[in-house]
């Protein structure tokens, strides 16, 4: 089995506003985004996606296996601010259909989870004060769009992951799951 965790951000890839406005200065939105910033954030997500699995997955042409990928709720809509981690999430879950539907004569299976919001070292300053409990304005509207009313736990994606690597999902491939305490499937209204 391999199991492809790249992931991350920067802010060459990531916008100070939310959208554009009158009066937001140009730099601040999608035509302040430089060309480097996207190839960096697709680099690290989608290449580091890709790569493993043309070294790995020519291993498991001899006896078959399973791949799990790591995409999220920014590869269903877009989330604002993040324009290029949402392309190369967006890519890791195309992706991931595409090499299920190519390995398959070969035994192997192909499928990616899409977490939810977790709190993380790496995000816990946008969803979370400095007193560490406090909602910030867009960890209010996170937890606003998940029906569950909550953050995810990192046992949450345990589970799902030993399912979908595990011979129970023998017949699952191609297939993204969202772990996200509803947030993917509820419109907000």
């Amino acid at each position: 089995m391999l199991i492809n965790g790249a992931g991350g951000n920067h802010p060459k890839g990531t916008t100070p506003a939310e959208q554009m406005t009158k009066g937001v200065k140009l730099e601040d939105t999608f035509f302040g985004l430089m060309p480097e910033g996207f190839e960096f954030v697709n680099k690290l997500n989608l290449i580091g996606t890709i790569l493993p699995c043309q070294v790995f997955c020519k291993e498991m042409l001899k006896k078959g296996g399973a791949v799990l990928n790591f995409c999220s709720m920014a590869a269903y809509q877009p989330l604002t601010k993040v324009a290029a981690y949402g392309a190369a999430k967006a890519g890791i879950m195309n992706f991931t259909s595409f090499l299920a539907t190519h390995l398959a004569p070969m035994g192997i299976r192909v499928n990616a989870l899409a977490p939810g919001f977790f709190i993380t070292n790496q995000n816990r300053f946008l969803m979370l004060e400095k007193d560490g409990k406090t909602l910030t304005a867009r960890g209010n509207k996170v937890i606003a769009k998940t029906p569950m009313r909550k953050f995810g736990q990192p046992s949450d994606l345990h589970g799902a992951a030993r399912f979908l690597l595990s011979d129970e999902a023998s017949f699952i491939t191609g297939v993204t799951l969202p772990v996200d305490g509803g947030f993917v499937c509820y419109s907000g209204v």
